[in-house]
């Protein structure tokens, strides 16, 4: 991620795919290979099938590759997960909607699909949902970033009626204001059973649609993640969602608000969860096993029966830091290059941590300032003995 390739690097990283047989998930993120670099990869994906999940999100596709992704994966049953967020397109037509809805409709192994930042209006999300009443595979779908309003949320709310794959949507800073919630609440409580996680994230709503997804969840056993930080918040949408954190309807962890009182009045505050707080295909949500994590599309973690001494890191500042807080000289392996890191730890540093943390099996989260950038730190520790 973000290693300043262009689009002779993709070129080259794409044409070495063609042979490979064993790598499974690649992420390319900022990388600004461009619309030439997208075509080779969307080349490659006519003769690999070993990889599962490709990241090209923040690349600049042009147009061209990402009509040829979307022609690719109508014949490509290998490819799992897939983020094109932020292309650069011209034009008002929706053309790149129009040719990943016909992939939906073609395609029955594609689980994930992150198009956030594709210009999609309403139009293009009504043929989006004419292709999930076909797809039955689909179950993480990000749409962020777009511009969709109450109509296009109306042919979302149609779809959730009858599909029953969908757990995971991500509408967050779209436009769809309190019909569009309306409209999403309705089928929520009624209708859909299979829906587990929803981001509306600043999206224009009022009290009264905010009230009206919380209501949805009552009747909901199913949804168990919602998330609403950047909308407008009345004294009852305070009120309803402390109710549902403080019955035990809505855990703090699964949501991204947290309620508080001041001389008797509900409030709500932002707290650090979402659905992309791991970024995608790590638990966005529930456990790292658990089938339901981002719509059961998570990195199962290694066996933590014998955990070696191991420091995982990103930077050789941060590593620094980090060796001489925990007084140790483990050797450094890059875990991966996202801005986040991991510490396998045996039971006799158990110590350093708990001054941090609650103890726990996982440990979560403490954040260490180096280089001027904030990393998420995650302590893995054994119980068993090393």
């Amino acid at each position: 991620m973000f290693n300043d390739i262009g689009p002779d690097g993709g070129e080259l990283i794409a044409k070495a795919l063609h042979k490979n047989r064993t790598l499974k998930h690649l992420r390319m993120t900022g990388n600004k290979i461009e619309n030439k670099g997208g075509m080779f990869f969307a080349a490659m994906l006519q003769i690999n099938s070993s990889l599962e999940k490709l990241d090209l999100g923040d690349c600049d596709l042009g147009m061209q590759s990402v009509i040829a992704f979307a022609t690719v994966l109508t014949q490509n049953q290998t490819i799992k997960g897939l983020n094109l967020n932020r292309p650069i397109l011209y034009g008002e037509q929706e053309e790149s909607t129009v040719h990943l809805s016909h992939m939906l409709k073609e395609n029955q192994c594609l689980i994930e699909l992150h198009i956030c930042k594709h210009d999609i209006k309403n139009c293009g999300m009504k043929q989006l949902c004419d292709a999930l009443y076909l797809n039955r595979s689909l179950q993480y779908l990000d749409v962020s970033c777009n511009k969709i309003t109450q109509d296009g949320m109306k042919y979302l709310a149609d779809v959730l009626k009858s599909n029953t794959t969908l757990e995971v949507i991500d509408l967050s800073f779209n436009r769809m204001e309190n019909a569009g919630a309306n409209y999403l609440s309705d089928a929520l409580a009624s209708h859909n059973r299979t829906l587990k996680a929803l981001s509306v994230v600043s999206n224009n709503i009022e009290g009264k649609g905010l009230v009206a997804l919380s209501q949805s969840m009552e009747t909901n056993p199913t949804l168990s993640h919602i998330y609403i930080w950047g909308n407008k918040f009345d004294g009852a949408t305070c009120v309803a969602y402390s109710d549902l954190i403080h019955t035990g309807r809505l855990k703090p962890d699964n949501t991204d608000v947290e309620p508080f009182v001041v001389d008797g009045h509900v409030y709500l505050a932002e707290v650090s969860n979402g659905l992309k707080r791991h970024y995608y295909w790590t638990p966005g949500y529930g456990e790292a096993c658990s089938p339901s994590s981002n719509a059961g599309f998570s990195l199962a973690p290694v066996s933590r029966s014998r955990i070696q001494p191991a420091v995982s890191c990103c930077s050789d500042s941060l590593h620094n830091v980090l060796s001489a807080w925990m007084n140790t000289s483990f050797p450094i392996s890059i875990l991966h290059v996202s801005g986040s890191l991991e510490l396998s730890l045996p039971n006799t540093h158990v110590g350093k941590t708990q001054s941090l943390l609650q103890y726990s099996s996982v440990f979560t989260i403490a954040y260490i300032l180096s280089c001027n950038h904030s990393y998420l730190l995650r302590f893995l520790v054994s119980r068993t003995r090393l």
